[in-house]
C-alpha cells in the first residue's frame, strides 16, 4: 500500500448525482466523529509521530484538517454567493509547520471541526441541487464547481482518517 494515498488518490468529479451527493455530505458530517475516534487514546508522543516518512506527525494532520475544512467551508461559500470567484489558495506545508500546528492541543481542532462541519453540513444540505454546479476558480486547478469541491473534501477527510489509522495498524496503537 502506498502510504501516502492509502484509500487511493482523489478522484473527485466535476459533476455528481444526488445520491453521491448525499453520501458525501454524510461522509463529511461524520469526519469529526472519525477523527476523534483516530486519535482516541494517543499519548504526546504517539501524536507527534509522522504518519509516514517525510510525512507530517498525527497532531500536524489533525491541525492541517482543521486549517483546510475552513477554507473549503468558505470557498464553497464564496461560489455559491459570488459569481465564478477567484479563491486563494495557501500552502499548506508551510501552514503545517507553523507553531501551533506542531505544537498545540487537538482539542483546539476537535472543537473546530465540530462546530465548522455542523455549519458546512447544514449548507450543503440545503443547497440546491442546480447550485453544486456553480463555480469557482482555483489558481492551480482552474474552473471548478461546488460539487467537485463536496468530492474533494469527503475523500480529504477519510484519506486523513486513514493515514492515522495505518499508523495505528502498524506500530499496534490499539
Amino acid at each position: 500500500m502506498d502510504l501516502r494515498y492509502p484509500i487511493g488518490k482523489l478522484q473527485a468529479p466535476e459533476q455528481m448525482q444526488d445520491a453521491d451527493r448525499h453520501k458525501a455530505i454524510a461522509n463529511i458530517a461524520e469526519a469529526p466523529k472519525q477523527f476523534r475516534a483516530a486519535v482516541a487514546g494517543l499519548h504526546d508522543a504517539q501524536l507527534d509521530t509522522p504518519y509516514r516518512e517525510g510525512g507530517w506527525t498525527v497532531r500536524q494532520v489533525i491541525h492541517h484538517v482543521a486549517d483546510s475544512h475552513m477554507n473549503a467551508y468558505v470557498r464553497t461559500r464564496l461560489a455559491l454567493t459570488e459569481q465564478e470567484p477567484t479563491i486563494k489558495p495557501y500552502d499548506e506545508k508551510l501552514w503545517a509547520e507553523l507553531e501551533d500546528a506542531r505544537s498545540a492541543p487537538l482539542e483546539s481542532s476537535h472543537a473546530l471541526l465540530d462546530a465548522l462541519h455542523e455549519r458546512w453540513v447544514r449548507l450543503l444540505r440545503a443547497t440546491r441541487p442546480a447550485d453544486f454546479s456553480r463555480t469557482f476558480r482555483h489558481p492551480e486547478h482552474g474552473l471548478r464547481t461546488v460539487d467537485w469541491m463536496l468530492g474533494v473534501y469527503d475523500w480529504h477527510g477519510r484519506h486523513h482518517v486513514a493515514h492515522i489509522k495505518a499508523l495505528r495498524e502498524r506500530h499496534g496503537w490499539t
